[in-house]
């Protein structure tokens, strides 16, 4: 077997020493080539290479989500193709990794490698889906390249967040779950439409849902995890089915307690309910429109202000070793 393994020097979770343990237990068992990110993007050109090159069997990405999010898009810069495509592995070094728990992999690099080289020895294999942003055509982001993700995307308050710890990181603090609370009190302060939502929600054949102030797209579930506590938006989210969407319509002082509250004490049952909450499941294709430009994001990663955004949720997209 012919493997490249993609590493992020900058993982969180992972020293140099680790990374070179990992490297020799991998290499033990394929034909190996590990190649260290230099820049942002550099993973996604190393997916498209090996997806293009018709020769590796196995892509390996070492680091967190946004580093698998970039593996990802390389790979799939052509589109899906389960049978032709390398499959994934993912050896989780983030301060989060989302995609790799929800695949049902240990949160430990070293013990999620063991993992990996049982699936590969036994055959244990999935093929996922994924969801798919694109600009709207019609609209002023049109022309706004597709980018996939793998585990869920957002509209409004949640990319604003993520965008303030972004800002935080550049200026040297480290990624870590107090930090991103303190950034979601600073933009619910600073919100500006918490009370009156500019997102809309369009389905063919269906009537449009107005006025959102945040919307959740969710490839699986759960939603993300604060420590090892699970967080689920839209428990019934799946790799195996379409997308789903939680749109909440208020970010009073009262409804972020009260859906704060739920998101903390959610389960695999239970998501966030309320009047001011809108949940929708298994959706093929949607567009979310704003009246003015919003934060968007996709696997944790700011992408900017959208006025226009059109998801597709693609099934069995991808083959991932678990």
């Amino acid at each position: 077997m012919r493997a490249l393994l993609v590493v992020n020097p900058a993982a969180t979770t992972t020293s140099a020493r680790t990374r070179d343990v990992l490297i020799h237990a991998l290499a033990s068992e394929m034909k190996l080539e590990a190649v260290t990110t230099e820049y942002r993007g550099h993973a996604r050109d190393l997916g498209r290479q090996a997806a293009d090159s018709g020769e590796i069997d196995l892509v390996v990405a070492l680091g967190g989500d946004g580093t698998v999010n970039e593996v990802v898009n390389g790979l799939l810069h052509r589109g899906p193709d389960p049978e032709r495509l390398p499959r994934l592995a993912v050896v989780p070094g983030g301060s989060t990794n989302v995609f790799a728990r929800a695949l049902g992999l240990p949160n430990d690099a070293v013990e999620a490698t063991g993992a990996i080289l049982d699936g590969l020895r036994d055959g244990s294999e999935r093929t996922v889906g994924l969801g798919l942003a694109s600009g709207t055509p019609g609209t002023e982001d049109a022309a706004v390249p597709e980018r996939w993700f793998t585990f869920n995307a957002g509209l409004g308050f949640d990319a604003g967040v993520v965008g303030r710890v972004e800002q935080q990181r550049e200026r040297g603090k480290k990624s870590t779950h107090a930090l991103y609370v303190r950034q979601v009190v600073r933009q619910f302060l600073g919100e500006p439409n918490r009370r009156h939502g500019t997102i809309t929600v369009r389905r063919d054949g269906e009537d449009p849902v107005a006025d959102l102030v945040v919307a959740i797209v969710s490839n699986t579930s759960p939603w993300t995890y604060l420590g090892n506590r699970a967080m689920y938006t839209s428990p019934k989210a799946s790799f195996d089915t379409g997308l789903d969407v939680l749109g909440l319509s208020r970010l009073s002082t009262a409804a972020v307690a009260r859906y704060g509250t739920q998101l903390l004490t959610s389960s695999p049952e239970r998501g966030p309910q309320g009047r001011h909450a809108l949940s929708l499941h298994d959706l093929s294709r949607f567009t979310l429109h704003s009246k003015v430009p919003l934060p968007l994001q996709m696997d944790g990663d700011h992408l900017g202000l959208r006025t226009s955004v059109t998801f597709t949720g693609v099934r069995r997209a991808l083959r991932v070793i678990v």
